[in-house]
């Protein structure tokens, strides 16, 4: 079974608030096996527009990541997400 990746490209208005959501979506990722491959950090820009935090999550598997996105836990970060950022964030498959 291939393993899975979010990819998020973030643009952060509240950086106080952004805290917030980082701590409650922590156990959605614990209790679905992710692991943080980008987080962040500086990038270059090759083509395209960009946002300034860019974040890569590796899965288990596509059910994994599906099955995290729509957990309790994690759609109340969302939420919290939602009001202290901008955000486009997809889920795919690995090879």
């Amino acid at each position: 079974m291939p393993k899975a990746y979010w990819i998020a490209r973030v643009d952060v208005r509240d950086a106080e608030r952004y805290k917030d959501y980082v701590a409650t979506a922590k156990p959605a990722f614990e209790r679905h096996g992710a692991v943080f491959l980008a987080r962040g950090g500086p990038f270059h820009r090759l083509e395209g527009t960009v946002r300034g935090r860019n974040v890569v999550i590796e899965f288990p598997s596509m059910q994994h990541a599906i099955d995290c996105y729509n957990s309790p836990d994690y759609q109340a970060a969302a939420a919290i997400r939602q009001e202290a950022a901008d955000a486009e964030m997809v889920v795919v498959e690995g090879v």
